[in-house]
């Protein structure tokens, strides 16, 4: 990095402490969906929106634009890397500036409010307990994204999904999807009429206690290469990974009458972590040096949980440690069957346990509800309804209640709308990633079968860690896998393990 004192060298040191900060506030979300008792949500609240408040005052400050214009007017002595990290920081700071200080700070209280409502209301299956703060949460996210569109000269949806992944616009999202709607009922109902004629699945009896369930999730978290010198492993409401990238956060739940609810929302966290470790060193107090957005760092999750962890090779390696933790024996506890187990399909309700070729209906339809949330086109106490209806016309069931319905997911009440359609890009990039790491490894199903998974890590972090923000989505799929993102390779993974 530049080390004298030119205009990129003064917005380094800017960038360099606004990190610092959001690494702070990070570690303080993480401990309130952890560890914090409940009677210190309004503290936390005060401290989250002060930490927001800085940031963006930080960041908004006049010299900062002034600066921005003159290290661009001198970027032709930056390295590619320097450039990237100047385009990064032009993003953030358009972001920021679009925003009002005040609407930074209410929106922060707001969420932060309207979370913890949202644990007890998910809890006691009690929405109508949630929705005068949920209202107020969709109500200052519309003004965001109303200034943010007027400063990006995009519609409003596309303007907040920017911050998610940035560069991506509905109309680039709405082709795939459409892709996809086209082909997942067809192909839903031949799986499921081919299962009819498979043997039936036979569930590991438990109880399975939480604490063994926790040994062998960070088992498999340090086999696939997590480095827990620099993170760890918790209970929260809903599964995440938070922290930084020198100190990652995990947490997951614990169901004792089923293992495979928390091993694979562990797998699934570890994709993020191992993304997260892997980052460049060098760059990670500086925009370029972040995850590129939310469909890569899905991408990450979903190959590590669905890709490699359903398959036949990781199982080979997995079931003798599953069978030796839980002391399981019998035909339940068989490969064959652990792989019906996990590779059954079924449309159910919740979005964390669905099935991969039910879940991309289970985000087009949060895509659609939060686009015609943040529009006005549907009003917060309408939710359920739509809900429930979108269930009915997507997969054919209804939620019996709101906890199994509308109340599941904490995005909405974080206020993070623009998020979801992240979900399914990731599992199409996933899909196509996992194709050309297998591709270019040798002997890869010995290796993944042996438990050697360095060098799919290795590939990971030299074809997609490694980049951080440094390239478009788009430019890292290319590089990576030879093509941009597309629906195709998710299809063929589909097709190959579904319908052989």
């Amino acid at each position: 990095m530049s080390e004298n004192s030119s205009a990129y060298s003064r917005l380094e040191k800017v960038f360099a402490r606004l990190s610092a900060v959001s690494g702070a506030a990070a570690m303080l979300h993480w401990d309130s969906a952890t560890i914090m008792p409940a009677g210190g949500s309004k503290a936390r609240a005060e401290q989250l929106a002060a930490l927001s408040l800085i940031s963006h005052d930080m960041l908004t400050q006049k010299n900062v634009g002034e600066l921005l214009a003159e290290a661009e007017a001198e970027s032709r002595s930056l390295d590619v890397w320097q450039s990237a990290n100047l385009t990064e920081m032009r993003n953030r700071w358009r972001h920021a500036t679009a925003v009002e200080p005040d609407l930074v700070e209410a929106h922060s209280h707001a969420t932060s409010h309207c979370e913890m409502l949202w644990r007890d209301a998910r809890l006691n299956n009690d929405f109508a307990s949630l929705v005068p703060s949920l209202k107020e949460v969709v109500r200052l996210t519309q003004r965001i994204a109303e200034a943010k569109s007027a400063a990006f000269s995009l519609p409003p949806y596309d303007a907040l999904l920017d911050e998610y992944e940035p560069g991506c616009t509905s109309s680039m999202i709405d082709p795939l999807f459409a892709d996809l709607e086209g082909f997942l009922p067809g192909f839903l109902g031949t799986v499921l009429e081919r299962q009819k004629s498979t043997p039936d699945v036979l569930r590991p009896p438990g109880p399975f206690e939480a604490s063994v369930q926790k040994q062998l999730g960070q088992e498999f978290m340090t086999a696939l290469g997590f480095d827990f010198n620099h993170g760890r492993l918790d209970i929260s409401h809903h599964p995440f990974t938070g922290g930084i990238p020198d100190d990652v956060r995990l947490t997951t739940r614990y169901e004792e009458d089923d293992f495979t609810q928390s091993l694979m929302g562990t797998l699934h966290e570890t994709g993020h972590a191992l993304y997260e470790q892997g980052l460049p060193k060098e760059w990670r107090s500086q925009p370029v040096g972040v995850a590129r957005g939310m469909a890569l760092h899905e991408s990450q999750s979903l190959l590590i949980e669905m890709q490699l962890s359903r398959g036949p090779d990781f199982l080979a390696f997995a079931l003798p440690r599953i069978k030796a933790a839980f002391n399981g024996s019998g035909a339940a506890w068989e490969q064959e069957n652990l792989e019906r187990l996990y590779l059954t399909v079924e449309p159910g309700f919740i979005r964390v346990d669905a099935d991969e070729v039910t879940y991309p209906s289970h985000v087009v339809l949060r895509y659609s509800l939060e686009k015609a949330l943040l529009s006005g086109d549907l009003d917060v106490s309408d939710l359920p309804a739509a809900w429930n209806s979108g269930m009915r016309k997507m997969l054919g069931i209804t939620p019996p209640n709101d906890r199994l319905g509308c109340l599941q997911d904490i995005h909405w009440p974080n206020g993070a709308i623009g998020y979801f359609p992240t979900y399914t890009l990731g599992a199409m990039a996933a899909a196509q990633i996992y194709r050309a790491a297998k591709s270019d490894i040798p002997d890869f199903s010995g290796k993944i079968r042996a438990g050697a998974f360095d060098d799919l890590l290795g590939w990971l972090r030299r074809n997609i860690h490694a980049h951080g923000s440094s390239q478009p989505t788009d430019g890292i799929l290319q590089s990576a896998t030879g093509s941009p993102l597309s629906v195709d390779a998710f299809k063929a993974h589909l097709t190959e393990r579904y319908l052989p």
